[in-house]
């Protein structure tokens, strides 16, 4: 593709609202482009009007994934020169094109071992990549289309390689109290509980890894009680681990501060540190962002890069340079010959 075609065709992508729970539109253009491209198609569903896309030219060994949900809200494209802005422009519909363009030059020299992985839910719990898992797992006839070797997952990266990234442990908590006049506080109050184990949390150490760095933690959100005068009877709080260590570890972390009042919800989503294939004579760093690569164990050996910066993903003047994409694209084209030893 010319800078033109890149930059009409992702503006065309850029303007189909994908926001998270409602990708349909956006995986059917997808589809429709996939399959004008000679790459048979096939949708998996994943929950009501929410479905994979996943493409394949012969029986994948190299598997191209990216997301197809946005971030709100909806901005849509926008050209000047060669910069596409909108939502989505570089997280992460920029990442599909470059990875379609990279499957084409591909297969036009006769590599057919390609296929695609496009999923919903990325941006909040990855259960588009939960479900092509466990497809991948429990479906003999997926397993007889599909023998993922590798997979390279498609973000900003600034198409440089990723060596890993922290993992996630997202979980409430919940503070027990016993209402009461606030003149005669019989307690304990639920609030001061949460509070002072939000306090232990915050001012505790979450582990060192030599390449990740050290370990955070966030106190998302923090809600309870009834009226100032009144002792809180109950409280909660949702916390997020940026973790260097496995779920077990964080978990005797966070159980050590909780308190006699306070217990953790069982976690929503938690899974260590992910470590990521880097080329022979590549440079890489780790980044500070999830993907949906944790969820995707039985997807083979994963890789992290595309064009695009992180730090303008999520913003109101998300973009990206057409020239970024083409490069993408090449190094895309380098990694599948070298994996592939072709």
């Amino acid at each position: 593709m010319d800078q033109g075609q890149i930059t009409s065709t992702l503006s065309d992508w850029i303007d189909i609202q994908s926001i998270t729970g409602n990708e349909g539109d956006y995986g059917d253009a997808l589809g429709r482009a996939l399959q004008q491209r000679g790459f048979d198609v096939e949708f998996q569903d994943v929950a009501p009007g929410r479905r994979n896309v996943l493409a394949r030219a012969g029986r994948p060994e190299v598997v191209f994934c990216t997301h197809l949900d946005t971030v709100p809200p909806f901005i849509g494209p926008r050209v000047t020169g060669g910069t596409v802005h909108g939502r989505g422009a570089c997280d992460a519909k920029g990442q599909a094109l470059a990875m379609l363009m990279a499957a084409e030059r591909l297969v036009r020299e006769g590599e057919r071992r390609l296929g695609f992985l496009f999923t919903v839910g990325e941006e909040v719990d990855s259960v588009g990549a939960a479900a092509a898992d466990h497809a991948l797992g429990d479906d003999p006839a997926m397993r007889d289309r599909w023998a993922p070797r590798y997979t390279i997952v498609g973000e900003p990266t600034g198409n440089r390689f990723i060596s890993g990234h922290k993992g996630i442990f997202l979980a409430d908590l919940v503070a027990h109290g016993v209402a009461g006049h606030s003149s005669n506080p019989l307690g304990p109050s639920a609030v001061h509980e949460l509070v002072g184990c939000c306090t232990r949390l915050t001012t505790s150490g979450w582990g060192e890894d030599p390449d990740l760095g050290a370990g955070t933690i966030n106190v998302g959100t923090i809600e309870g009680g009834l009226a100032p005068n009144v002792v809180a009877p109950e409280a909660r709080a949702s916390i997020l681990v940026r973790a260097v260590e496995e779920p077990q570890e964080v978990r005797a972390r966070i159980g050590a501060a909780l308190g006699a009042h306070v217990e953790l919800v069982e976690a929503r989503e938690q899974y260590g540190p992910v470590r990521f294939l880097v080329p022979e004579g590549e440079p890489a760093e780790p980044v500070g962002f999830g993907t949906d690569a944790p969820h995707l164990r039985r997807w083979g050996t994963p890789l992290l890069m595309g064009p695009g910066s992180i730090d303008l993903a999520h913003t109101v003047d998300e973009r990206i340079e057409a020239s970024e994409i083409d490069e993408g694209a090449a190094r895309h084209v380098a990694t599948v010959r070298q994996l592939l030893g072709s």
